[in-house]
């Protein structure tokens, strides 16, 4: 609550100041609210607790509350060199990452599936706002279109499914349970279909790509960081509303993701832009996440919030170091992009630390989160270990893969005669999300 009243306080002196100091006050108090929601979810003060009849915390919620902030904080640093010092309509960018900041945390926060649901597509507007405001190409139109269409389609389902609880029995909270329902399959399909797309599995991901390619750098990482996480909490909730564990539509699904993460990590191999392979590599990841949800266990669902928070901080800082190398090369070509060990070896540094994270390397969160995901996956059936260990083995060829073909190898004739200026900016954002990710990953060692 104190950080929505900051939030709040924040939009209404968007009239009143301008240019950089809103900027940089609207930074600071993204900073100060990150630090406050860390220091309760420490204490354990404020979790699981309500406020009335609209607003809903427990420990899974709040964590993802307090990545929204924190990468939100991180995308306005990180555009301050293309937005704010180049005046590219600073005040109206930073309205936008705010009023997206506000509905993903009351995304998280509401109780009821039609606040939930309100809230889901309402954040569609901030993000394709800051795509088309501010992305580099005219292709960012097409990319915009791709992922209002997809999103908005198969939401249509869950939207006439709430409409259909609220005349029956008037009731759509978390807690309510759908057993009125004759076709249990029926119902399952129309409840996941918008979180699968916006999760994303393999089959509903074409959105994806293209809104990463034609987004800035901001909008690349609130939409890898966030947005996706807006697919896994909802099938979290949702799995439990709806009771079908063990149900063949469950197994269908389970089946499709698992087997469709495989194709994806496939695909980052035939990838010659960088971002397309990081949002290739985002498929991939989430359906683990999918599998730790369906898997109905206990370590699944922590698995499952252990990878939304390490992979959102991971590719948030994957999409901010591609952006950086496109600064630098003009072109985002993995063809084009080589020599970056000699050309930037700070940011080098960074990727290699990035796409370590990103394999899965000790001691970082996301070796615990695959760990725990792959045991989880395991309980349910043992014939997908070969699923697990394929999307293992193939994360960490294609971060490997990345790296060595970005880092290694002569510089382009048109980049040696380029004077390179490290911004340490690049290194704050990098060494930040490495601190915690490795932070994480060593507390839980002592568990």
């Amino acid at each position: 609550m104190f950080s929505l009243s900051v939030i709040g306080v924040l939009l209404t002196l968007t009239g009143g100041l301008g240019g950089s100091v809103f900027w940089w006050s609207v930074l600071w108090g993204c900073a100060l609210m990150y630090t406050v929601s860390m220091g309760l979810w420490h204490s354990s003060i404020g979790l699981a607790s309500c406020w009335g009849d609209f607003l809903v915390i427990d420990n899974f919620s709040f964590s993802l509350v307090s990545l929204t902030i924190m990468i939100s904080s991180l995308s306005m640093l990180g555009s301050v060199r293309d937005v704010q010092k180049m005046g590219n309509k600073s005040v109206e960018f930073v309205f936008s990452v705010l009023m997206l900041t506000m509905v993903l945390v009351f995304c998280f926060s509401v109780s009821s599936l039609l606040s939930f649901y309100i809230m889901f597509e309402f954040s569609l507007i901030p993000i394709l706002l800051i795509i088309l405001g501010w992305g580099y190409q005219p292709e960012r139109l097409q990319a915009g279109k791709y992922m209002l269409l997809y999103t908005v389609s198969a939401s249509l389902p869950l939207l006439a499914m709430i409409v259909t609880v609220l005349v029956k029995d008037g009731s759509v909270f978390w807690g309510w349970k759908f057993f009125s329902f004759e076709w249990s399959w029926l119902v399952t399909i129309c409840a996941s279909l918008a979180f699968l797309v916006k999760l994303p599995i393999y089959g509903f991901h074409l959105w994806l790509p293209k809104a990463h390619v034609e987004a800035p750098v901001a909008g690349s990482m609130i939409l890898a960081g966030v947005l996706l996480k807006l697919g896994g909490y909802g099938l979290v909730r949702v799995f439990h509303v709806l009771s079908l564990f063990g149900s063949l539509t469950i197994s269908v699904i389970f089946c499709v993701g698992l087997g469709g993460g495989i194709v994806a990590s496939m695909v980052c191999f035939a990838q010659n832009d960088v971002k397309s392979l990081v949002a290739y590599s985002s498929v991939g990841h989430m359906s683990l996440v999918l599998g730790g949800i369906y898997s109905n266990t206990e370590w699944g669902w922590l698995g499952c919030l252990m990878m939304m928070v390490a992979h959102g901080l991971c590719s948030s800082g994957m999409f901010f170091l591609a952006s950086e190398t496109y600064k630098s090369y003009m072109t985002r070509s993995l063809f084009l992009v080589k020599g970056g060990l000699v050309l930037v070896p700070g940011v080098a540094l960074c990727w290699f630390l990035m796409c370590a994270i990103n394999m899965a390397a000790p001691p970082s969160l996301s070796l615990w989160s695959e760990l725990m995901l792959g045991v989880a996956v395991l309980s349910y059936s043992t014939l997908f270990a070969l699923f697990t260990g394929t999307m293992t083995f193939l994360s960490g060829l294609y971060s490997w893969y990345l790296y060595s073909v970005t880092q290694h190898g002569q510089c382009p004739l048109w980049v040696r005669g380029m004077v390179v200026t490290e911004e340490y900016i690049s290194y704050i954002i990098s060494f930040l999300l490495v601190f915690i990710l490795s932070v994480g990953g060593v507390l839980l060692t002592k568990f």
